[in-house]
Parts: structure tokens; sequence; C-alpha cells
């Protein structure tokens, strides 16, 4: 069946409608507004959705719409080092070296850099990796990561469906910096994961989270940078269920938003032999 072809003046419209409304503080027309959106672009290049979830309501969608976040870091990718790392003080990467560096761990035979991005991560750890393989949904970001000759093998795609579809060669480390914050639930992301990896293999990722008394219990919700954050207990629970033992989990700050910290947590978990 032929796609339906997206009116993108009235879309663009609709979402500016909608933007105005949420920033005007009026949630149940800017709800009203986004679904309008949502209506005209079911596969959601703008996030309404998550846009929704942000502000309290509607059902935690299980992860960030794929066309939104291509369409994010395709938009961003030539300045998103300069934005992620100058003026957001994003140092995820250096963090991981560190925590590697001081636990003893490494050097590795083969690295999966998830979300690669323009490869950040994988350039702090080139030196600890024999080979490593990127992986982005945004084809912009692969395209300047490929430029910097950091990579043996860089895939275009969704890092859940390329962890589902992989039969190459077990990684004995898996990277995920700034991949969380675009799940929700985590099963499909850790799942893979460890079909990916060696018995003993390393698995380190970066999380967002926010004060207890705003996840009220909950495992996941979409913050109000409409972005995910994650309990700890619920990554912890997530990890066990998968066949991982934690080495550790350190709390950190991911990232400046409005001059306020982004709380989070670095995590390195072991695979366990089945």
């Amino acid at each position: 069946m032929a796609k339906k072809k997206i009116d993108e003046d009235a879309l663009a419209e609709a979402y500016n409608q909608a933007l105005a409304l949420e920033k005007a503080g009026d949630i149940d027309a800017a709800v009203q507004a986004y679904e309008k959106v949502l209506a005209l672009d079911p596969e959601d290049h703008g996030g309404a959705a998550v846009r929704i979830a942000s502000m309290g309501r509607g059902e935690t969608p299980a992860k960030a719409p794929d066309a939104y976040v291509e369409t994010l870091f395709d938009q961003h990718a030539e300045v998103f080092e300069d934005v992620l790392v100058e003026q957001l003080g994003y140092h995820v990467p250096v963090l991981v070296r560190q925590r590697l560096q001081a636990l003893g761990l490494g050097p590795f035979k083969r690295m999966l850099d998830l979300g690669c991005g323009t490869g950040l991560t994988g350039g702090t750890l080139r030196d600890i990796a024999e080979d490593i393989t990127g992986i982005d949904i945004s084809e912009n970001m692969v395209e300047v990561a490929h430029e910097k000759d950091i990579y043996e093998t860089l895939f275009v795609a969704e890092v859940e469906d390329f962890l589902d579809d992989n039969d190459e060669e077990a990684f004995d480390l898996i990277t995920a910096t700034d991949v969380l914050p675009y799940l929700g639930a985590l099963e499909p992301l850790f799942f893979g994961a460890a079909e990916n990896m060696t018995p003993g293999g390393l698995f380190i990722f970066s999380s967002e989270t926010l004060p207890e008394a705003t996840m009220a219990g909950r495992p996941y919700i979409v913050g109000p940078h409409q972005r995910f954050a994650h309990s700890e207990a619920y990554v912890r629970e997530r990890l066990t269920a998968t066949g991982f033992e934690l080495v550790e989990i350190t709390d950190i700050n991911v990232r400046m938003e409005d001059g306020q910290p982004t709380p989070g947590h670095l995590v390195i978990a072991r695979r366990l032999a089945d």
C-alpha cells in the first residue's frame, strides 16, 4: 500500500500551534493539538507522543518514535559535538574510560558502540579495542563518524533491530552512551545486548533519572526535556532478568540542561555464562 503523503504545511502549522500552547502552559489544549499532529504524521517525526508524555498525559510510550530520533539527530549532526560537549558539558565517554581504567578492565577484542553518533565513545576507547563496530539510526551522524576513521564497521540501523538481526561474531564490550534517554522499556535492549555478547563480556551504558518523588515508583517516565528517565531499581532488575551481573553503578551528571545538572547513572554490567 502506498504511504500516505504528509501535508508538510499543515503539519508545521499544527506542531507550532501545539508548541505555543505547551509553552503557554495550556496543557489540555496542547495535548489536543499534539494529537492532531499525530493524526497528520502517524510516524511522529516531531516526537508528539513523547511531548504528550512529558506533560504527564496519555500512555508513556515504550520508546521514542524511530522517525523522531532519526530526524532529531539528522538535523543536529553537523553541530552535535559542539552543542553536546561544549555547551551541555557532556563527558560520559570520558567517564566510561576512567571507570574501565580504575577497575582494570580491558583491553577488548570486539566492541559494539550502540547509538555511536559522531564517534565520541568510539574515539575515546579506540586504543583499548581491537575492532569497533558502530550503529546509529541517523545516517548523517554515521557519515560524520565515518570521516573520523574510528570504526572498522558502521551501520545505519535502530539499535534494537540491529541486535535482533545481527549474526556476526559476538562482542566482548558493548557500549550504549546516551541511548537510554530515547528508550523506555529496557528489556529489548538488554536482552539483545546479552544475545550478542561473549560470556564475561561487559555492557556499559548511561541513563538519566529523576528524584524518587517524581518517578513515584514507576520504572520509567518521559522527563520535562522529552527524554526518558529510569529508576535505578528498574535498571538493576532488568539487568538481572536478562543475564547480567552488576559490576558497578555510579551516580553521574549526564549533561547540563537550562543551567542545571541532569542526574543519571553510569552502569557497568557483566554477561553471565549461560
